[in-house]
């Protein structure tokens, strides 16, 4: 679309905003997004998938549904879980989960960037 097209279908009186969510996706389905980043962070601050649900107000089913997409998506899993012992078992993040959490931070503030652009191309239209 021409710009001079879409100056004369906006309001240039009003502020846009141009906006979006950022996610992977494996075969079609949401893998990867801001979640499942949460969920694997809390996880390694308090070494439970059951804390780290609670944190988020998640249920422990939903949380270990997102775990084993996570888990079956990836060449080698993201969370291990760990046999009981004295203070019980646990589970903890591998350094793929945390290399994958580096890069989706990442792309996220490039997208970021992207938005608040192209935000500032449609409000400054001459």
């Amino acid at each position: 679309m021409a710009i001079k097209t879409l100056k004369s279908i906006l309001n240039q009186q009003f502020s846009y905003t141009i906006n979006g969510k950022l996610w992977i996706e494996c075969m079609g389905e949401r893998f990867f997004g801001p979640g499942p980043v949460e969920l694997l962070e809390n996880i390694n601050t308090t070494g439970s998938i059951n804390k780290a649900a609670k944190e988020m107000n998640m249920s422990y089913k939903k949380a270990w549904a997102i775990i084993n997409a996570l888990n079956t998506n990836v060449a080698k899993p993201l969370v291990v879980m760990k046999s009981g012992g004295e203070k019980g078992g646990g589970s903890v993040i591998t350094k793929e989960a945390r290399q994958l959490i580096t890069y989706h931070k990442k792309l996220r503030k490039r997208f970021i960037y992207f938005l608040e652009k192209e935000t500032k191309k449609l409000n400054h239209l001459s």
